[in-house]
């Protein structure tokens, strides 16, 4: 670490809380640029980058489309406050692209879209209960923040703050199921449907994937019991395909949110779905008393509008997601075939474009049955390939289309040295 770097990290520390942006984040370099699928710190030293922003830069950074576009807006303004020709064209793409979508409000965040849709299915369903799945992630809110990390374990449905400043009262707006488990869900909604508003669950929770008839199964209770079902798809959106998890696993939902992978690196999230659901953030078509709230400053600006519209028209092309997949798969298969080499108890856990290595022999389908893994490990293997020029997230390898096959073996072979180090 060089004297500049160490001078920064010390102001960091100084003037953010714990000197970083996060709860959970170690900042120990700090990232100067990036470009593709590499990003280079203040020192210059280059990393191949499976962060990926924690999610935004499907494509890479900087993509040169990407940048050019935003490039022709900036001079025109970078916000009004109004409706915009970008906005209006990426709310059509949106709408044509996602199975579930008749119609869209934009936010700027995960956290913002996910709270929105909740509050749009209560204000339809007039019920305030939220069912949530055990370790599920849905922004910073504080319903979002009930079991989503749990440390105390409850018996299901009750609901476990995750931090402090939550008011007690959450509580009993939140009902908590176990994730892939068909059974004890539908004892949950069949005891309370009458008071729950909706149901919101991550098709792939964190690294997770569902089971198919664990999802059909959400459907099918939600449309017995009139209960709006919400598709957290901030992350899959765009990603596993481009319908997103709707697409992929063929299963609709009422409402879904979307944000990381739709933005091209800009601040700018969605809430889409039903119209019949929509229709309550529309002050024409819905009295004062009935409308839903849900404005901000920098909702749909034409920057993050035209840098989202850009990075689906080149999602859109031809075998993007097919290479993609081919990438992905490569490099899951040739670590699992590692782990079993050097006899590892370990397994990779998600999906072609977004997974983890937790360092566990049990099967994981849950918050619950993944407990017990070695998350010092984790750290270390973290720390390790750091050292190697391998930058992810703490908890998550993110895949990007400017991931070579080159720099797949290059990240395979850092993977190797460093699960026989440790």
């Amino acid at each position: 670490m060089t004297t500049k770097e160490k001078n920064l990290l010390d102001l960091a520390k100084l003037y953010l809380p714990g000197g970083s942006n996060g709860n959970n984040i170690t900042m120990d370099i700090i990232i100067d640029r990036g470009l593709g699928s590499k990003v280079w710190d203040t020192n210059g030293n280059e990393y191949l980058d499976y962060s990926l922003g924690s999610g935004p830069m499907l494509l890479g950074h900087s993509h040169p489309e990407v940048v050019d576009a935003v490039s022709s807006q900036i001079s025109k303004g970078t916000t009004y406050f109004g409706l915009n020709k970008h906005m209006i064209d990426l709310a059509e793409e949106i709408i044509s692209a996602v199975p579930c979508a008749e119609s869209v409000r934009f936010a700027n965040s995960g956290s913002e879209a996910t709270f929105f849709a909740m509050r749009a299915a209560r204000a339809f369903t007039q019920k305030e209960k939220i069912l949530k799945f055990e370790g599920g992630f849905h922004g910073m809110s504080d319903y979002a923040l009930m079991s989503m990390m749990p440390n105390q374990l409850q018996d299901f449905p009750s609901p476990t703050p995750d931090c402090e400043g939550i008011p007690e009262s959450i509580r009993n707006s939140v009902l908590v199921a176990p994730f892939n488990n068909t059974e004890i869900t539908k004892q949950i909604i069949e005891n309370q449907h009458n008071e729950i508003g909706a149901i919101i669950v991550e098709p792939i929770q964190r690294v997770i994937p569902p089971k198919l008839e664990f999802l059909k199964s959400l459907r099918k209770l939600a449309t017995k019991y009139k209960i709006p079902l919400i598709f957290d798809e901030i992350v899959t959106g765009f990603r596993l395909d481009y319908g997103g998890a709707q697409t992929y696993y063929g299963i609709t939902p009422d409402i879904c949110t979307l944000g990381k992978a739709l933005s091209g690196g800009f601040p700018i999230a969605a809430i889409t779905g039903k119209k019949e659901i929509m229709e309550y953030f529309s002050i024409q078509n819905k009295s004062e008393k009935e409308l839903v709230l849900q404005e901000g400053t920098m909702n749909g600006n034409p920057l993050s509008s035209i840098a989202a519209l850009t990075t689906l028209k080149i999602l859109k092309q031809k075998n993007t997601y097919a290479n993609l997949k081919k990438n992905g798969t490569q490099l899951i298969n040739s670590i699992k075939q590692k782990l079993i080499e050097l006899e590892i108890s370990a397994q990779v856990i998600g999906e072609f474009c977004f997974f983890d290595i937790i360092f566990q022999k049990e099967p994981i389908i849950d918050y619950r049955s993944m407990q017990n893994r070695n998350k010092n490990k984790t750290k270390q293997l973290n720390k390790l390939l750091l050292s190697k020029g391998i930058y992810k997230n703490h908890s998550k390898y993110y895949l990007s289309t400017a991931h070579s096959e080159k720099e797949i073996e290059k990240t395979i072979d850092a993977i190797q040295l460093s699960f026989q180090k440790i």
